[in-house]
């Protein structure tokens, strides 16, 4: 296609889109809870036609090279898409925060206000090779009202496609609005640009990927973006932690799932713990097949093979299985490394004193501290949100796990009995 072709495909997508986001604030929660069971029963019912995509996919990818880590993120099993349309039945449970009321006052004059929340409008999500974020915006998107516009990566293009079709059919016979969700269908590179500079049509826009998807997004946009940068997280062992559990949180943290955002990328060691905290440590790793980039005090200590750590090491995000190891002086060191060298996504302390807790939790610039727990549980999931729609690093409007009540906004609603102002 050509770029005018691109763009007036695009433009399109955008007013079908807002139209359909005036239907939207008409559907009651009950509605909406229907419509959301419809689409998890369609993606069941499409199982074969899935799955199908998603081998497509799957043989471009290793085709391509890309790597392991990411080959797991793109596959699709009976499983796993039971999972999705399972995540897509746990959004029609959730409280509908639509119309919630956030707080209300009476003036001396006599109006009476409430401000309650609203959806936004349309949202734009791009997004890069995982197809179950297909399905957790859409119906996070669609619970809050929001019409949606996805712009998924090539990677994932028929499995995209599929899972898209399969939410908008089902969705429909159940009297879900025509173009409520949107799947842009080509992955020309072009699309981005112009879907980031569609304000008259799009609300917000959120990309999840790479750090170069997000700083073209954020370079070009013309509405508001909300950011989901690196996950460079940390875990902190300070001089009282409990090494069995330090270890066990550790091996969690960076084997569990090492190729997405929340996974375990540095991990800090108080000096006083070296010669006892690091063979145990050195173990367990070697155990997971853990490749370690190391300091001279952890290499000297560590008992198995280890490469010697460099300064990128320590803000790199591996999304492997690779963990840089850093010993420190103490709990104000490992502070001022998280806050230096992190992305201000998940950072966690193992300590048995209350007080270091409270300090690293207070003074770490992170949208989740956690104290003697798995970086792993910063999720929308975990903490009860239900399915998510990313992990926010910004701090304005959205932060951490993105949930339905982050894709509201607000209006305030006055009520009077002929006031004027005098």
């Amino acid at each position: 296609m050509t770029d005018s072709e691109i763009k007036s495909a695009i433009l399109d997508m955008g007013r079908r889109a807002r139209s359909a986001s005036y239907a939207l604030v008409k559907l009651s929660t009950e509605q909406k809870n229907a419509i959301l069971v419809a689409m998890a029963d369609e993606l069941m019912a499409r199982q074969e036609t899935i799955l199908a995509a998603n081998s497509k996919d799957l043989e471009r990818a290793n085709q391509n090279g890309l790597s392991k880590a990411m080959i797991d993120r793109l596959t699709l099993d009976p499983k796993r898409l039971k999972a999705i349309a399972d995540a897509v039945r746990e959004v029609a449970l959730l409280p509908d925060p639509v119309g919630e009321k956030l707080t209300d006052w009476t003036r001396p004059n006599g109006l009476h206000i409430r401000k309650v929340r609203v959806p936004i409008g349309v949202i734009g999500i791009i997004f890069e090779s995982r197809p179950n974020v297909t399905t957790d915006a859409a119906s996070l998107c669609f619970k809050t009202g929001n019409a949606t516009i996805l712009r998924g990566g090539s990677e994932a293009i028929d499995s995209n496609r599929a899972l898209a079709a399969a939410l908008q059919a089902g969705g429909e016979r159940a009297g879900l609005p025509p173009d409520s969700i949107q799947l842009i269908p080509f992955t020309d590179r072009a699309s981005v640009e112009h879907m980031a500079q569609m304000d008259q049509y799009l609300d917000l826009i959120i990309p999840r990927g790479g750090k170069g998807l997000i700083e073209k997004v954020v370079a070009t946009a013309r509405m508001p973006v909300i950011k989901h940068y690196d996950g460079v997280c940390h875990v902190y062992v300070h001089a009282d932690g409990d090494l069995e559990m330090a270890a066990n949180i550790i091996v969690n943290a960076k084997c569990q799932k090492p190729g997405v955002c929340n996974a375990l990328e540095t991990v800090l060691v108080h000096e006083g713990l070296a010669a006892k905290f690091y063979p145990l440590l050195g173990q367990r790793l070697a155990e997971a097949k853990v490749e370690i980039h190391a300091d001279a005090t952890a290499q000297q200590h560590l008992g198995v093979p280890a490469i010697a750590a460099t300064e990128e090491d320590w803000s790199t995000e591996y999304l492997d299985l690779i963990l840089a190891v850093k010993t420190v002086g103490g709990l104000d060191e490992a502070i001022a490394h998280i806050n230096r060298y992190g992305s201000h996504h998940t950072d966690s302390i193992i300590t048995a004193d209350r007080a270091a807790a409270e300090r690293f939790q207070h003074e770490v610039d992170s949208a989740v501290v956690l104290h003697n727990a798995s970086t792993r549980f910063n999720d929308g999931g975990e903490f009860g949100f239900g399915a998510e729609i990313g992990i926010s690093t910004d701090k304005l409007h959205a932060r951490g796990p993105m949930g339905l009540a982050e894709l509201c906004s607000y209006k305030y609603l006055v009520d009077g009995n002929g006031q004027v102002r005098g």
